[in-house]
Order: structure tokens, then sequence, then C-alpha cells
């Protein structure tokens, strides 16, 4: 086959393999207790809040998955999408942004969501993400804590310091005793700190700490990637935190190289948390570079 042949095979094929990808995303409804539902389809899970008067989506995946996002909102309320709450600006979680917008919803967010969606992006080891339209900048912002009063209850909207990222914010809904965290907190996972962006492992250690002081046992966790959880798994994935940031610095501190360290067993006892997206050696690199390099 032709180079050119080739060429042209490849762009009739991407495109197709990449709807055809879409299509047989699933959206499946939950629900969680009080008034709140988490939405599973690809990306990260999605809070639902419904009532008689308003209807808020923490965070809304992937563009194109916004029309079965939608319909999925309907099957439990009959009110249009009122509000969007991004987490924090990663694509998997404000891919849809532009998309409910033009539906007529308003988007709230840590002012460093906005600045970050409204410029380009350049983060180690991945390409430069361009700036989003403009429609998909959160409408409203805000540099601490928010709280929104809708349905006859209150949300509170918490800004978390260097954690995933710089403008992480947790989502609690104290009559329904639910808190979203976003990509704080991976259920039975390791997790990912975005460097680049402003996040930190000790910031990430810190905002366990605080959704440990806001939740009880009665309390239901919507983590940003994995099934739903209680405060038993948030101590667990504290006590994983905690054990790997000790076995890196101490790692550091005797002057092992890293290549030394992924073939050791500093993740020992946490078999299965390592995933295609972070893997044991992703969670010791950036815990490495994070603590070697002071970042």
């Amino acid at each position: 086959m032709s180079i050119q042949k080739l060429i042209v095979l490849c762009f009739f094929i991407i495109p197709l393999g990449g709807y055809a990808q879409w299509d047989d995303v699933n959206i499946t409804v939950n629900k969680v207790q009080g008034n709140v539902y988490m939405l599973e389809g690809r990306g990260g899970n999605i809070g639902l809040f419904v009532g008689e008067d308003m209807t808020l989506l923490i965070d809304d995946q992937f563009a194109p998955l916004s029309e079965k996002i939608k319909s999925a909102v309907q099957s439990v309320s009959d009110n249009p999408i009122h509000y969007i709450v991004n987490t924090h600006w990663h694509g998997d979680h404000t891919g849809g942004n532009a998309n409910f917008a033009e539906m007529g919803a308003t988007i709230v967010a840590h002012e460093n969501v906005r600045t970050r969606l409204s410029t380009e992006q350049k983060r180690p080891f991945r390409n430069p993400t361009p700036a989003a339209p403009e429609a998909a900048w959160p409408d409203i912002t805000f540099d601490e804590n928010l709280q929104l009063h809708l349905n006859g209850e209150s949300v509170q909207l918490i800004h978390v310091h260097n954690a995933h990222t710089d403008g992480d914010v947790f989502v609690y809904f104290p009559e329904s005793n639910v808190l979203h965290m976003g990509d704080c907190f991976f259920k039975d996972r390791f997790p990912y700190v975005d460097l680049g962006s402003g996040g930190s492992p000790d910031g990430a250690i810190k905002a366990v700490e605080t959704a440990l002081m806001i939740t009880d046992q009665n309390s239901k966790i919507i983590p940003g990637h994995g099934a739903l959880a209680t405060r038993d798994d948030l101590v667990r994935f504290k006590e994983m935190w905690v054990t790997m940031r000790s076995r890196i610095k101490d790692a550091i501190t005797n002057g092992r190289s890293l290549e030394d360290m992924k073939a050791g067993m500093l993740t020992e006892g946490y078999d299965g948390w390592g995933d295609f997206f972070i893997s044991d050696e992703k969670m010791i690199e950036m815990l490495f570079r994070s603590y070697s390099e002071g970042q």
C-alpha cells in the first residue's frame, strides 16, 4: 500500500473509531442519598443534586457525552440543568462546559480553573493543552469558599489548596451528608497529582484530612474516579498516602535512584491500586519528582 493511500485510510478510520468510542459509552445513574446522585460514564464521576427549584451538576466529563448526560439527568428530574460546578480544570471533568453553557447552565468554579481553561496549559511530559473556548470558562469564580442555597438546602464549595491541582474544590451537601471530592480522591487507586498545575502530595494529603474532618461514618463520598465510597475508604486512602510518602522520602534520604525505587517493593501492600492511568511506577515517579526536585 502506498503511503498516500495509508494516510487517507488513517484519516477515515481514526475519526470513525473515535465516534464509535463515544457511542459505546453508557451513563449510569445511582442514587447516593438525600437528593444527590452519582453519574458514571467515561471520565470523572459526576455529582447530581436535584430538587423542585434547581438542578446542579458537579463536573461534566467529555463534550461528546453531553447529550447522554442530559438524558440521564432528565431521568430523575424535569428541571433543566441550572448550575455546573467544576471540581478542577482537567478535560475529563470540564469537557462538557461549553455544551451545557449553551443549554443555559451557569458554570461555577475556583478562580484558578477559569485561569487555566482560558489559557494554554503546558505540563511536563504532555502535549500543551490549548485554551478552552470562552463558552467553557466559569461564569462565577471564588477564591476560598462559596455557599449556594438551592432547593431549600445549602451547598458548600470548599477550596483545598495545591492538592490535585491549584483549583480543587470539594462540594459538600450537609443535609444529604454527601461529599464530592473530585480527583483529590480515587477509591482504592493510586492518586494523580498534577505537579504542573500547582498540585502537591503534601497538599493532597491535607485535602484528605480536610475531608475526614467534614465527614462522619454516615457520609457518602463521591470520588473523582472509582466506586461510591465511605469514610472508611477515605481513611484507607489517607493511610496509603502517608505510607507511600514516608517510603519515598526514606528512599531519597538513603540515596536510592528512581530506577532502583521502581524495581523495589515500595508499593508493597497496595496490590491492585496501580492501573493503566497511574501505575505503581508512575506513583513512585510522581512522589520522587516532588520530593527530590522540591516541587
